[in-house]
């Protein structure tokens, strides 16, 4: 198992979290055009849903193993 380094774990966060925050916005831009893209719109909130997943995990190698 590697060791997790704090500083690395969070500047991955808040990139992971830039991106999610971005293809809110993305999705949201593309939903209220008339002309929108179905696809691409499932597309976006899968990647977002992916990003979610990421973060959580991050969040969880931040918080140190407590013994049994």
């Amino acid at each position: 198992m590697h060791p997790v380094d704090p500083a690395e774990v969070s500047r991955k966060l808040a990139e992971l979290r830039l991106e999610h925050r971005d293809l809110d916005l993305a999705i949201a831009r593309l939903q209220d055009d008339r002309g929108d893209d179905d696809l691409a719109v499932k597309r976006m909130k899968k990647r977002k849903l992916q990003l979610k997943d990421a973060i959580s995990r991050l969040e969880s190698a931040l918080i140190p193993d407590q013994p049994a």
